[in-house]
């Protein structure tokens, strides 16, 4: 679920949250980085089980409209199409989703069921739902077309959600890209064969777990160092004219350089500049490539560069 891009982000915002509440406690640091990494499987979950909340609400209006006294013939009868899609279906009958939600005793759309209607009436009001219940078209790959173009065109970008996700938990907004993404390719990848739909794990393996908390434990512990390697290559820059965000970014890559032997130089360098234009000053980038470079060539020069393998510098 987590891959490395969003690890380095997830280290950097832990790095820049102890720099704002001035804290030295790596600890406190573990702790943070640990939840918000974890926490990305929870907002997954999240986004899953809306499309589950959204259906079982039609359910309940259908099922209560049929019982009405004065039912008409629409209401007697209804159009179950979108009740009965098998996608929806799969993912509601999911042990997968159903066991983790439950270890997490997930009740956010329960207790914020507003958010649920709302999102189903933005849904029954567009030409992507009213031409589905119009077709007559009943098979599993109508039904996940549809799905996948529900979840891309209405829910993944709906201002609703976003501001939900926004005020419950500000790292989610980072999170929902990835996400959306994840949850996008699982859509379109379902056969009519599958009986179940899994949830993913967080890390890939152990490996990018050690990854993520040796590079906040190595870059926090030995931010002083660090430092020092950018120290004075800054010549039109006063250290207090540099963002705080791009002191996190240097001593990140530096931190890389010196103390990850099978991660290519170039790769961190490229990576840490996509963190730079995503989360600091339009100048940024230009100037953490000029200072990454020479530190690199310098590091090279001095034989400071440990890397294993071919092509690794």
């Amino acid at each position: 679920m987590l891959n490395r891009r969003h690890i380095r982000i997830k280290v950097m915002q832990t790095l820049y949250a102890l720099h704002q509440s001035n804290s030295d406690q790596v600890q406190i640091g573990e702790k943070f980085l640990t939840h918000s990494m974890d926490s990305i499987q929870e907002l997954y979950l999240l986004m899953l089980t809306l499309m589950v909340e959204i259906r079982k609400r039609e359910a309940d209006y259908i099922d209560i409209s049929q019982k009405k006294h004065l039912a008409t013939k629409e209401e007697r009868n209804p159009n179950k199409k979108f009740i009965e899609n098998k996608v929806l279906v799969l993912l509601t009958d999911s042990s997968s989703i159903t066991n983790k939600v439950e270890e997490r005793s997930m009740t956010y759309w329960q207790k914020n069921d507003q958010y649920v209607q709302m999102i189903l009436d933005e849904i029954k009001q567009s030409e992507l739902y009213k031409n589905y219940m119009q077709s007559t078209v009943r098979s599993f790959e109508a039904d996940k077309d549809f799905i996948v173009d529900l979840y891309t065109e209405i829910i993944a970008p709906n201002e609703r959600v976003y501001e939900f996700l926004e005020d419950t938990k500000l790292t989610w907004v980072d999170d929902l890209p990835v996400v959306n993404t994840l949850i996008q390719k699982q859509l379109r990848q379902l056969k009519q064969k599958d009986e179940n739909f899994f949830v993913p794990r967080v890390f890939k393996d152990e490996e990018d777990k050690e990854f993520a908390l040796n590079l906040f434990k190595r870059t926090f512990l030995n931010s002083r160092e660090l430092s020092k390697e950018y120290d004075g290559k800054t010549p039109n820059w006063d250290k207090e004219r540099i963002a705080a965000i791009d002191i996190m970014i240097l001593r990140m890559a530096i931190c890389e350089m010196l103390r990850f032997s099978s991660i290519p130089v170039k790769v961190t360098i490229n990576e840490y500049l996509e963190l730079a234009k995503e989360y600091s000053t339009p100048k940024s980038s230009i100037f953490i490539n000029g200072i990454l470079d020479n530190i690199s060539k310098e590091l090279e020069a001095d034989g400071r560069l440990q890397k294993i393998g071919k092509g690794l510098l």
